[in-house]
């Protein structure tokens, strides 16, 4: 009996939970392996494919229109699924740079991640720009190397470039025999074992390395140069290193095909086996582990309009300690009116359903009506704020111009709305009465009036105004900060929170300013909460 009680304390069942990121260029393919790691999962039964036609094969992930039309995530999408005695919160994150920023708050509640890399492109600019943000986190990576059935390039030129730009140690785990459409299958290191693969149908069985059966699948050259490989790599690369992996200084490195299925279940099981369970979380005062008895967590993302009928609103929340079950009474740090949960929800993608517990690891969204934002922390009743979800300044300022000047509430209500999800950032200037929005890159401008457009049938367009960046200002006394704004009125602004925005002409007046005012800081993240 006790060992059953002891099953269901938050240790135990944070023992189980992986939650990790997917993090890759856009194209390398990220969403097709999302789809074929639930599939894994049993969470569905056709994976869809981001290229294909027609509704049947939409991937489950990318849920709203405009990613569907386009055939890009401009979302984070949270799916929870089980697999070999483990539970699993995916977050699949948006690949285009423009959406970078929802992907760096998302990173702040993932343990682990796995980078997908396109066998034939190599390391790219959002891979490396992504890493960066998990390495500052310490989150551990698996590297998968996808599109292998299609011409690529020699292998060891990809395991030289993740040493080499990434400056990580790289241990493969299995061995790719050909490539393009000599693609063969791989080798398994651990198991000894060779994985045929199949262009059409389902892949071999198993066969050993060094037994006949592997005659059958491989010429007598191609059977040499996987030996020649094989002997290559076992002596030239690191040995896998647990400790080494979870400090973030090794990856574990998979070939595959995500899109033919090849691969993806020896992925999934190096993240069961080696990936760490939920780890302890800084909040300002300590630190928070995830065997504590009292339910905490944070918001990490705000999600308007899933359900397009019934303008709600769902905060993501990540559980990092105790045992949450429904009805609970939880603290947010943002207002501090304790809220009852009746209604939390675990996530397949749009889908969801109502859950009575969530343990240290689950991803649990919260239905509300504005009350939650992105970097409230929730507790029982203790004072706590976990620390390190950013905002970030914007690389594009535009004025919003409104179709319909009778509408101009309407507007500040979704502008507020989406600048809560953090699609895009607002600022009111102090004089005058149009809204700027500030965005990272000009797809986010379009996605939002397309998401304003059909989400409250308001039609907007932008305009360039006289501002080009932002930053935000502070100072060590409030009397100088107020003297600045004073003096900077034309300038000022402040985002949704209230707190003051200094408004640049351009990157040369923003460094002139800040030069003649030594007391003030200028400042390109605010963390939220």
């Amino acid at each position: 009996m006790s060992d059953a009680l002891d099953a269901l304390t938050p240790a135990a069942q944070a023992a189980t939970r992986r939650t990790f990121a997917i993090i890759s260029h856009p194209d390398a393919g990220k969403t097709t392996l999302t789809e074929h790691l639930l599939l894994k999962g049993g969470a569905i039964h056709l994976a869809g494919e981001v290229k294909a036609k027609g509704e049947r094969r939409r991937a489950r992930s990318d849920w709203m229109k405009i990613e569907q039309e386009r055939g890009i995530s401009v979302t984070t999408a949270v799916m929870t699924f089980q697999f070999e005695g483990c539970t699993f919160n995916l977050l699949d994150t948006p690949g285009h740079e423009d959406f970078s920023e929802d992907t760096y708050r998302t990173l702040t509640a993932a343990d682990s991640a796995v980078m997908v890399i396109d066998a034939a492109k190599g390391i790219e600019a959002q891979t490396l720009k992504l890493f960066e943000v998990c390495r500052l986190r310490d989150i551990p990576i698996v590297t998968f190397v996808n599109k292998m059935d299609r011409e690529a390039r020699d292998p060891m030129e990809t395991l030289d470039e993740i040493s080499d730009k990434l400056q990580l140690e790289t241990t493969p785990m299995m061995w790719p025999a050909g490539m393009g459409l000599n693609f063969r299958g791989a080798a398994h290191l651990d198991s000894n074992a060779f994985l045929p693969f199949a262009r059409l149908g389902e892949h071999g069985a198993p066969v050993p390395l060094d037994g006949d059966a592997l005659a059958g699948l491989l010429s007598a050259d191609e059977k040499a140069k996987l030996d020649e490989d094989l002997e290559f790599v076992r002596g030239v690369c690191a040995p896998f290193d647990l400790q080494s992996y979870r400090e973030g200084h090794l990856t574990p490195v998979y070939f595959g095909s995500a899109l033919k299925d090849f691969g993806v279940a020896e992925v999934l099981r190096a993240l069961g086996a080696y990936a760490p369970p939920p780890r302890p979380v800084k909040a300002d005062k300590r630190m928070v582990g995830p065997g504590e008895d009292k339910v905490s967590g944070f918001v990490f993302k705000v999600q308007a309009n899933m359900d397009p009928n019934h303008r709600d609103r769902v905060a993501f929340m990540r559980m990092v300690s105790g045992h949450f079950k429904r009805g609970m009474k939880l603290k947010p740090s943002g207002s501090g009116k304790v809220m009852s949960i009746h209604n939390p929800i675990l996530f397949f993608a749009r889908d969801r359903e109502i859950v009575d517990e969530a343990w240290p690891g689950d991803v649990m969204g919260i239905p509300n009506h504005g009350t939650l934002r992105v970097g409230d922390t929730l507790t029982e009743g203790e004072d706590l704020v976990f620390t390190g979800i950013p905002n970030f300044a914007p690389e594009i300022l535009r004025r919003v111009r409104l179709a319909d000047p009778l509408k101009a509430k309407h507007l500040q209500r979704a502008l507020e709305s989406l600048a809560e999800e953090g699609v895009t950032q607002v600022f009111k200037p102090q004089l005058g009465s149009q809204w700027f929005v500030g965005v990272v890159g000009q797809l986010q401008l379009d996605v939002l009036a397309q998401r304003i457009q059909q989400e409250y049938g308001l039609e907007v367009g932008f305009e360039g105004g006289l501002f080009e960046t932002a930053r935000w200002v502070a100072a060590a006394d409030p009397a100088d900060l107020r003297k600045f704004m004073d003096a900077n009125k034309g300038n000022m602004a402040e985002d949704r929170d209230g707190a003051p925005v200094f408004l640049a002409k351009s990157n040369w007046e923003l460094g002139y300013i800040a030069d003649r005012n030594p007391g003030i800081r200028f400042t390109a993240t605010k963390e939220r909460g």
